[in-house]
């Protein structure tokens, strides 16, 4: 039998156990391939090259090179570059795993909603990466250079460089996943969409305060860059999580339903009626 056991019905709390070990095992053995894969197509199609765009177009060089310290600064950036990039082509096997191992315990009408949502996240974690790299990464390095003063001269240093537009890419990509954990969220029953509308305002504070931190820069270019994408992604997650409890509504009135004592007499079934009283 396959280490890896289609779950059918009921498992012992054992056997859930050894099931979660071997997901894992295989989980972190997607992430070391699809990590030797990356490193492979980060080298091969020089994607460093591809980081330092939005630098030499902010700085206005197109001869700009970024500056090692090391012999092996240049690999082991390319060899970080490598695990990010494996770790994010390895999401569809791991988001396979973590949907097998939990499907058995949910419902039909969540399994028809958790399903899309998965997908929903992948395009919407590739999204803030994509704001980030075309919008967030440039706007903050015109701010930084804002301060450089005509007695400094800059030299960016290759690690923490490409370590910084690394970070806003995987901040941008994780932020934009807020509707996914509050469909979560909803699944297991921590948030409901009476909570999250009733904290709105609380959200929208958060959010700012958020933005303002991954995201330095002047007011206007902040509040169109961050702030609106993540209002709407709140607001989509309220909706994601309307749409879990009406599944649970109707869940919860067909199984009520289902335990009604049924008011009609089997077939077949005698009427016995009270014998006649004697007045003495």
């Amino acid at each position: 039998m396959s280490p890896i056991r289609q779950i059918r019905g009921e498992m012992p709390f054992l056997d859930h156990l050894e099931e979660l070990r071997w997901r894992i095992l295989w989980s972190v053995l997607s992430i070391i391939i699809a990590a030797i894969f990356g490193f492979w197509l980060v080298w091969r199609f020089n994607v460093l090259e591809l980081l330092v765009d939005p630098i030499r177009v902010v700085y206005d060089d197109p001869d700009l090179k970024l500056q090692y310290l090391a012999p092996g600064d240049a690999f082991f950036v390319t060899l970080k570059l490598g695990i990010y990039t494996g770790v994010i082509m390895a999401f569809p096997i791991l988001a396979y795993h973590v949907w097998s191992f939990l499907s058995p315990a949910l419902e039909k009408r969540e399994k028809r909603a958790i399903v899309p949502a998965l997908y929903l996240g992948m395009v919407l974690f590739v999204g803030g990466m994509a704001l980030a790299y075309f919008a967030a990464v440039p706007v903050t390095l015109e701010f930084f250079k804002a301060f450089q003063a005509e007695s400094l001269n800059a030299q960016l240093e290759i690690n923490k460089t490409l370590g910084w537009i690394v970070k806003m890419l995987l901040a941008f990509g994780a932020v934009f996943e807020l509707p996914i954990v509050i469909m979560i969220l909803s699944v297991i029953g921590l948030v409901t969409p009476k909570f999250l509308r009733s904290k709105r305002r609380h959200a929208i504070v958060g959010i700012t305060i958020l933005a303002s931190v991954i995201t330095p820069g002047d007011v206007l270019v902040l509040t169109v860059m961050m702030m609106i994408p993540l209002v709407f992604l709140y607001e989509l997650g309220i909706w994601l999580s309307v749409i879990i409890y009406r599944a649970k509504d109707k869940r919860r009135e067909e199984l009520e339903k289902e335990l009604e004592p049924d008011p009609t007499p089997p077939t077949g079934s005698v009427e016995v009626s009270e014998p006649p009283r004697h007045e003495e």
